[in-house]
C-alpha cells in the first residue's frame, strides 16, 4: 500500500514541477465581450428648436443637472451606461455670443488635456450645408467625443459623450466607435426648426 502512495505522490510531484514549471507566464486581463446591436435610427418626437434621428437603442431623457437650460436632452444608451448630452443655445444673431459659445466648447474639451494622449479634429461638411467641429479625444479621459455645429445666426448645438462606468477607456472602444457613428448619423440629419 505504502508503495502504491509513494508511486502516486512521486507522480504528483512530477506534475507540478518539472522542464515547464520555469516557463509559465500568467495571462492578461481579459475584457467583457461586448456585443453590438445594428446600427437603426429613429426620429426625434420632442419639441425643440431641432430635430434629427438617433438610435433605436437610445432613449431621449431631459437634463437634470443644476443649470440645464430648456432644450438640453441627453441621448441615453441604457445598455451601455453611455449618454451624449445634447447643449443647445441661441445666438440671437450676435457674433460675440456665437465666439463665447464656440470658445467654451474648446474650453471644455481642453479640461481633458491632463490624461489625453491626443486630440483630433475634423470639420465635417453636413448634408445641410452646415459645418460640425468634431473632437475625438484619446486617453482615461471623461469624454472621448465632442462635437458642435451652428448655422452662425440663430441656433448652436453642443454634444459631448460621457460614459457612467469605471471601464477603462480602450475596453470601452468599440461602444466609442459604435455611438461616434450614431453622433454622426444625428449629424448629419439634423434639420432646425
Amino acid at each position: 500500500m505504502t508503495k502504491y502512495l509513494f508511486v502516486v505522490f512521486a507522480v504528483f510531484l512530477a506534475a507540478c514541477g518539472g522542464r515547464h514549471a520555469d516557463n509559465y507566464v500568467p495571462k492578461p486581463k481579459g475584457y467583457n465581450r461586448i456585443d453590438l446591436p445594428p446600427h437603426r435610427y429613429q426620429p426625434l418626437t420632442e419639441a425643440h428648436p431641432y430635430t434629427f434621428e438617433y438610435s433605436r437603442e437610445a432613449r431621449i431623457l431631459p437634463d437634470t443637472f443644476r443649470g440645464a437650460q430648456p432644450h438640453w436632452i441627453f441621448v441615453h444608451y441604457p445598455e451601455f451606461k453611455a449618454s451624449v448630452q445634447l447643449t443647445y443655445h441661441s445666438v440671437q444673431n450676435s457674433e460675440k455670443r456665437l465666439a463665447g459659445m464656440i470658445a467654451d466648447s474648446y474650453k471644455l474639451a481642453a479640461m481633458h488635456n491632463e490624461k489625453a494622449y491626443g486630440f483630433k479634429e475634423e470639420v465635417i461638411q453636413l448634408p445641410s450645408g452646415l459645418k460640425a467641429d468634431v473632437l475625438s479625444i484619446t486617453g482615461e479621459v471623461p469624454s472621448q467625443l465632442q462635437f458642435f455645429t451652428t448655422d452662425t445666426t440663430t441656433h448652436f448645438l453642443r454634444g459631448a459623450l460621457y460614459f457612467n462606468t469605471a471601464t477603462r477607456n480602450d475596453s470601452l472602444a468599440p461602444v466609442i466607435d459604435y455611438v461616434r457613428k450614431d453622433v454622426l448619423h444625428l449629424l448629419k440629419t439634423l434639420r432646425w426648426k
